[in-house]
């Protein structure tokens, strides 16, 4: 019974992620960006820049397969790499003025399409999943 409930819970929680992804990722790729793109950009507009590690770190992926979606960023102008100023052996990854305009530019239809999508939901079932979320991600099971 209780890896059954785990089985089916775990399979939901999947699904309706990646439904929820889905149907609001049509800013994102209106910009022709794919959602570990747009994440990485958006981060570095909140937080500023930061080593390649820690933004992969951030998005809960290996910096090893975070560098292909930097690169990318970087090919299109949208991110550069810098040397940090006070050690020259970490490079900080920053957003270039193009990238901060394609942020600006899909922050606010994607915001709303988040928005709208998640209406189906009272505010205080938000709240609640919210609260269980966050209680599931930082579980320490060890």
């Amino acid at each position: 019974m209780r890896e059954r409930r785990a089985l089916d819970l775990f399979v939901k929680l999947v699904h309706a992620s990646a439904s929820v992804e889905a149907r609001t990722s049509g800013p994102v790729l209106a910009a022709g960006l794919t959602s570990s793109q747009f994440g990485a950009l958006e981060t570095l507009y909140f937080v500023g820049p930061l080593p390649a590690g820690q933004l992969a770190d951030k998005h809960l992926k290996s910096p090893n397969n975070f560098t292909l979606v930097i690169t990318n960023l970087e090919k299109r102008g949208l991110v550069r790499r810098e040397k940090a100023p006070n050690d020259r052996r970490v490079v900080l990854i920053e957003l270039t003025p193009a990238g901060r305009e394609i942020v600006e530019a899909t922050m606010p239809s994607y915001v709303q399409a988040i928005v709208t999508d998640l209406d189906v939901l009272t505010p205080a079932e938000q709240d609640q999943l919210a609260a269980l979320l966050r209680k599931l991600g930082r579980a320490d099971l060890r």
